[in-house]
């Protein structure tokens, strides 16, 4: 049993000499469940984000990133929430949510797609590129030069460079990274195609419990609410987050399945003194029996 289970923060302000045992948690993680293959940007995040070397168990779908977790089969995993170009993947707050996960930490990566293929080809012999939607998307204008090349949307951009490397396929092409490029032993025939060049991705570091991070260093927490339908209600919300001194950083509505015309709202929120956060949170806590606590960790966009 990992010592996360037994250290949580209010513990360690009564025994100060544990706190240096939390800081310590980072270096625990041994495996940790990504989606998409080795040379994605997952897994990129999995070699940046962790201070000694950890296993990617590599994972389909996001819900079979989240099963290795409740199963104990990994120690952390890592989760895409938003991108700047493309926005919020609110599916993913919602499985955070769902399945009783935290958020423990976050990592902004430069997301940099490269046209990839087999050596020994240009850019004409491509008849095909394959890859995730979100990335034939954001490399829209490229491809409009090169209307020769069929675009088929697929699960994962690093899991087709693969695919291509093991059954040597010819005249097709993968949006990916260098990394994987590398990893897989592909030819680079277009750097940095996307659109729009400066394109960041924030991942979630997640785990089962949320005892992570000391007091003293969280600056940053993901709540989820749910306000009540009627006027004013989710302006009270927000000015209650904004005399406590939290800056909103994010806020993104779900709808409510089981009761139309209802919302959730998935909001992030930065502070500089984590008493002015409990303050706000005691407060929140009366205003909405529901509101939930996805995350508090330490911001890495300073």
């Amino acid at each position: 049993m990992k010592i996360e289970t037994f250290f949580c923060l209010s513990f360690t302000e009564k025994y100060p000499r544990l706190k240096s045992k939390i800081n310590k948690n980072k270096n625990l993680i041994k495996t940790v469940a990504i989606q998409g293959v080795k040379g994605s940007f997952h897994h990129i995040v999995s070699q940046q984000y962790f201070e000694n070397p950890v296993d990617a168990i590599e994972c389909l779908t996001f819900d079979g990133v989240v099963e290795s977790l409740i199963s104990n089969e990994s120690d952390a995993v890592i989760m895409a929430l938003e991108n700047s170009i493309a926005g919020s993947i609110i599916p993913n707050y919602a499985l955070i949510d769902k399945s009783n996960l935290h958020i423990v930490g976050e990592h902004y990566l430069d997301i940099q797609h490269n046209l990839i293929a087999l050596p020994g080809q240009s850019i004409a012999d491509i008849k095909e590129v394959c890859s995730h939607p979100m990335a034939l998307l954001q490399c829209k204008a490229f491809f409009k030069k090169h209307p020769h090349i069929k675009l088929v949307e697929d699960k994962d951009t690093a899991e087709v460079a693969d695919r291509i490397q093991k059954n040597q396929l010819k005249g097709v092409g993968a949006i990916a990274s260098v990394r994987a490029a590398e990893i897989f032993g592909l030819d680079i025939l277009g750097h940095s195609i996307q659109t729009i060049k400066q394109n960041e991705t924030r991942f979630a570091i997640v785990k089962r419990t949320n005892c992570e991070v000391l007091e003293s260093e969280i600056n940053k927490a993901s709540i989820k609410f749910v306000s009540d339908h009627k006027r004013g209600s989710l302006a009270a919300m927000l000015n209650v987050m904004s005399d406590c001194k939290l800056n909103l950083t994010k806020i993104q509505s779900l709808p409510i399945i089981e009761t139309p015309w209802k919302y959730a709202f998935f909001v992030d929120v930065t502070f500089q003194d984590y008493l002015d956060f409990k303050k706000a949170k005691s407060i929140l806590k009366i205003m909405s029996p529901d509101i939930k606590i996805l995350g508090e960790y330490k911001n890495a966009k300073l």
